[in-house]
């Protein structure tokens, strides 16, 4: 085959590990789900982002399907995280009290996001820089559009991810 693909799936594996840890940490705060599950509900998880990003992922176009890749819990559950959620037993109602009730995880190329609440800063989890420049200026990405309209600048907040 002549067409350009992506990159292979093994490196988006750093975005997704960050992806992954903050959901199986505020999964964790709770103390609702043992270790055991933890580790199954990650590993599902992982996969189930791995396979549902596999044509849509673009380190060329970070921001391109950044709307197909964004993780959302709002009066919806993440079909992701509740199919995750499902191998440890977890029900959607189950999910909805041990997560926030609004919830968006941006998951792209170099760099993985969140903001809990509508209103709510956006914080960034993890960040790598692209290998060559990647032009984003004038672009409105999901994220972007979201911030518009804003009264107030919002904080950028960085939390890290340790694997």
């Amino acid at each position: 085959q002549s067409q350009r693909r992506g990159i292979p799936r093994a490196d988006m594996a750093p975005e997704i590990a960050a992806a992954v840890g903050f959901v199986s940490s505020l999964l964790r705060t709770r103390g609702c789900v043992s270790e055991q599950q933890l580790q199954v509900f990650s590993g599902a998880l992982r996969e189930a982002l791995a396979e549902h990003y596999k044509h849509h992922w673009f380190p060329e176009k970070p921001f391109k399907g950044s709307g197909y890749r964004c993780i959302r819990i709002n009066h919806k559950m993440d079909p992701l995280i509740s199919k995750a959620a499902s191998q440890i037993g977890l029900s959607i109602p189950q999910l909805y009290q041990l997560l926030p009730s609004e919830l968006t995880l941006w998951v792209d190329p170099y760099e993985v996001s969140y903001r809990i609440g509508e209103d709510g800063s956006i914080c960034v989890l993890y960040e790598a820089t692209a290998t060559k420049p990647v032009s984003s200026y004038g672009m409105l990405t999901c994220k972007n559009q979201m911030m518009l309209g804003r009264t107030s600048p919002s904080k950028n907040c960085i939390m890290t991810v340790s694997s």
